[in-house]
């Protein structure tokens, strides 16, 4: 009679997922975001005229009394779509912590022991970041660029008669680009952790990658104020020098060298 030996599996090891049960695991949380986001937008849809006055104050605090009331509509439900696409995206931002736990929930089976109980730093600092970045986007980015472009409609003699929709567009193409480009530390962390990419190698092409975040700021900022290109430009530098510091510190730890 024989006995199999079955290996004994280490602590910090995990049978990893097959590809189906990959599938299903994706699945589910895509459910879970999904059912969240439903929620939210309902609820925040009886908050819709109070987010509408938060998304319309840059520019009215921009024009002042020039633009006593610069929005008209030719489509008669383009008032109804355009404040339910504002109340999901705002929900978008009140879950955000639920929706970064839920892609963490999902890497977490590929990550080694000690990784996978920084849920509570991962959920925070995604949050943190996202959350950041749509701030300095209204506070400052967006007002800036609303400044931009009616100075340019004045100085050609033009009256504003803009329609929500495509306000909208502007709004939250550079609120949320501005709150996933702040990401960019959280990104490299994981690039580093698999040994995608190497801080020594981000600092050596330093000025090429300088050179192509202000092309980047070129071709994205409207205008031809050269201020605006270099103000975006410095903001995602600075983010490029994070991450570059965020990879360094994965790099230090010795134990992630023998992990990979």
């Amino acid at each position: 009679m024989s006995v199999e030996l079955i290996p004994e599996q280490l602590p910090d090891e995990e049978v990893r997922l097959p590809f189906w049960e990959h599938l299903g695991e994706l699945r589910d949380r895509l459910i879970n975001c999904a059912v969240a986001l439903f929620a939210a937008t309902t609820a925040g849809y009886f908050f819709r005229l109070r987010l509408w006055e938060l998304a319309k104050r840059p520019l009215l605090d921009i024009g002042g009394p020039l633009l006593v009331s610069p929005f008209a509509y030719t489509d008669l439900a383009e008032p109804f779509f355009s404040l339910l696409r504002l109340s999901f995206w705002a929900s978008v931002f009140a879950i955000s912590p639920f929706l970064f736990y839920q892609v963490w929930a999902f890497v977490r089976p590929e990550l080694h022991e000690r990784e996978r109980k920084m849920a509570t730093t991962f959920v925070l600092v995604t949050s943190a970041c996202f959350v950041a970045g749509a701030l300095f986007a209204y506070r400052l980015a967006f007002p800036i660029l609303t400044k931009i472009l009616m100075d340019e409609a004045i100085a050609a003699g033009l009256r504003p008669n803009l329609r929500p929709n495509e306000y909208l567009n502007l709004f939250l193409c550079t609120v949320l680009g501005t709150g996933v480009s702040f990401e960019a530390p959280v990104l490299f962390y994981f690039l580093a952790r698999f040994g995608l990419v190497s801080s020594r190698g981000m600092m050596k092409y330093w000025r090429e990658a300088t050179i192509a975040i202000l092309a980047a700021s070129a071709f994205l900022t409207p205008g031809d104020v050269i201020a605006t290109t270099v103000l975006f430009g410095v903001v995602l530098l600075g983010l490029y020098f994070v991450s570059a510091g965020v990879v360094r510190l994965v790099e230090r730890r010795p134990s992630d060298a023998s992990e990979i």
